[in-house]
């Protein structure tokens, strides 16, 4: 019986479809270094006026996937404008062509403290490298603002976030050393001088 299920689901990983192989094939490529070259894409920032539906949907495909939308997920990403930009915060978004597929955000906390917050790539483009060209922008962006530091909290369940985050320069630190975090599903805490 167990072993029915495992053949099923590698049948199932094995059929992917000829119009997503064309899809994939079709990218246009990047020429940066990541293992795999990712796909050519645009960060910009999102202004207070903005759309912000696609730094909600992305973000909430990934809790939801793993977690539970809690209050603090609710309250940022239903309302993003005040909760981050009015702040004084910025949201950072990538795009290729006109599809948002990714997003970051970096929340004022105080004395040039930033919270690294929201980050999210689309699931059919995961591993393409535009995670870490994302978060080495918002680190670049950080920085061109004048922020001492970056903190953030992760899960242990999202291995290759908190490895991607490692690979930049992020440490571990205890929970104690940063701003209380507002989320029951962050297990690993990490920052970044700057």
């Amino acid at each position: 019986m167990l072993l029915n299920k495992i053949l099923d689901v590698i049948k199932q990983a094995s059929q992917t479809t000829d119009m997503e192989l064309e899809r994939f094939h079709n990218l246009k490529m990047g020429d940066r270094e990541c293992g795999t070259n990712p796909p050519e894409i645009e960060i910009r920032s999102l202004q207070p006026g903005d759309d912000a539906t696609a730094f909600r949907t992305l973000n909430e495909e990934w809790i939801t996937r793993y977690f539970t939308l809690e209050k603090k997920d609710r309250e940022v990403l239903n309302d993003p404008e005040n909760a981050i930009l009015l702040k004084g915060g910025h949201i950072l978004m990538a795009y290729m062509g006109h599809e948002a597929v990714g997003c970051v955000a970096l929340v004022p906390m105080g004395n040039r403290i930033y919270e690294l917050s929201k980050m999210a790539v689309s699931p059919h483009l995961r591993g393409l490298g535009i995670g870490r060209r994302l978060l080495e922008h918002a680190v670049a962006w950080a920085k061109a603002i004048g922020a001492a530091s970056l903190f953030l909290g992760s899960n242990s369940k999202l291995e290759n976030a908190v490895h991607l985050y490692e690979s930049i320069g992020f440490r571990h630190v205890s929970p104690e050393r940063l701003p209380p975090n507002p989320y029951t599903r962050a297990n690993v805490f990490m920052e970044m001088s700057l």
